[in-house]
């Protein structure tokens, strides 16, 4: 059974969005800002079409920074981390250019994959804390049975 949850270490920091007749501004990450402490390694940019599955991926000390630019995601998140108080934990978070700005903060040891919803691609913009290195990389089989989570399941109604 899924145990949903909130996971120790992961961060949904919400944006302020300046809007005027020209579009918007918003600022994402600053280097001060404290849930950016690990610091800069490389950013990346990743479209998907809708319908994509992008999971599990694990990571042994990078942390990841998520952003949507447009379209939007079921982001998924699972604490492998057996020190943790919320090892086995799954977290879901919604992001969206339709919904509140935010930029969320994957720690090491987390899994975390995305699904794209809507008729439109998403784009997604990652910052991580080192550069690629493949040692770092883990994947987990997005229908991984200790998991348990389902990809296709529509979003809750409410």
């Amino acid at each position: 059974m899924v145990r949903l949850g909130k996971i120790e270490g992961v961060v949904v920091q919400n944006l302020v969005r300046y809007p005027d007749d020209r579009g918007y501004f918003e600022e994402m990450i600053r280097v001060t800002d404290g849930f950016f402490s690990e610091g800069f390694g490389q950013l990346s940019h990743s479209k998907m079409y809708p319908g994509v599955v992008k999971a599990w991926h694990i990571h042994k000390t990078q942390v990841d920074w998520w952003y949507v630019a447009f379209g939007r995601l079921r982001v998924g998140l699972y604490d492998t981390r057996k020190d943790s108080a919320t090892y086995g934990v799954t977290q879901e978070v919604g992001m969206g250019d339709d919904l509140p700005p935010a930029v969320l903060r994957i720690p090491p040891g987390v899994a975390h994959g995305c699904r794209v919803l809507g008729e439109t691609p998403a784009h997604l913009f990652y910052v991580t804390s080192i550069t690629y290195n493949p040692e770092e990389e883990g994947r987990i089989p997005y229908d991984d049975p200790e998991i348990g989570y389902d990809w296709l399941s529509a979003p809750p109604i409410k």
